[in-house]
């Protein structure tokens, strides 16, 4: 079940009318070919994204002659180039390569999916996935966003964030992602409190049904949250009490290795 796709993009820069400079139309563009793997013609990218059919084929082409995008055919899609950009993100990637052997010890303690992500607006993106040959076919992947209140790893890091962070999280709507996902405002604030107290955050069928999941938070050498890390699995397969001790020691663990500065 994925989310509706405009609930992902946090700060939306509106329709091709709205984009004023080269730079706002281009990311209507890359932001338009985010989820699809098999990539989009030029009416297509037109019709979501608002601009011109013509501006639309003279962007894609001149960001595809730059390896931003890929040709295939009549359809364009994410490039290659893109991806490389993104790997060299200097915080991102001192973080992810600091968690993954920590993720590998989660992964192959529980035996389910281990998921680093950080927190962006109001959804978490993915920097990192180790999958399980037993977990369930999440949609989540690396570079991936998913809406924050619905995910163990998004209420873990919103637990320990500011109230201003929290207060645009609630103002978004909280709209449901699952039958379970806690969509009111009251109910949400109380189950970030619930999370602090135990250091521990819980996906009970919040964003899929029957995937569940626990998460921890992830701290700087100053205290401050800055990712969160997850064990996700099936329902009727992954032991909770279990993961949730797992997921805090190796939490607990990459943060005192990130507080060490090394």
């Amino acid at each position: 079940m994925q989310p509706n796709r405009s609930s992902q993009r946090d700060n939306p820069r509106g329709t091709g009318a709205e984009a004023s400079s080269a730079i706002a139309r281009t990311m209507l563009l890359l932001e338009a070919l985010e989820f699809e793997s098999t990539g989009l013609g030029v009416s297509e990218l037109a019709r979501r994204t608002g601009l011109s059919k013509s501006s639309v084929h003279r962007m894609a082409a001149e960001l595809a002659s730059l390896r931003i995008l890929e040709r295939h055919g009549t359809e364009y899609r994410l490039g290659l180039r893109l991806f490389e950009l993104g790997q060299k993100a200097p915080r991102h990637r001192s973080l992810r390569d600091a968690a993954k052997p920590f993720m590998s010890d989660l992964r192959e303690a529980t035996g389910h999916s281990v998921h680093l992500a950080v927190l962006d607006g109001t959804a978490v993106v993915y920097l990192d996935v180790l999958r399980s040959p037993t977990a369930p076919p999440l949609p989540t992947r690396s570079g991936g966003r998913w809406p924050a209140h619905g995910t163990g790893i998004g209420k873990a890091i919103l637990a320990y964030s500011d109230e201003a962070t929290v207060d645009l999280i609630v103002a978004n709507g909280l709209p449901r992602l699952a039958e379970r996902t806690i969509d009111t405002p009251g109910r949400f604030r109380a189950e970030l409190s619930r999370i602090r107290d135990r250091g521990v955050s819980y996906d009970l069928e919040e964003s899929r049904a029957g995937v569940v999941c626990a998460a921890s938070p992830v701290f700087s050498h100053d205290g401050t949250v800055v990712a969160g890390l997850s064990v996700s699995g099936w329902q009727n397969r992954i032991n909770l009490d279990q993961t949730a001790s797992a997921v805090r020691t190796a939490a607990l663990g990459l943060s005192r290795q990130l507080g060490s500065g090394h």
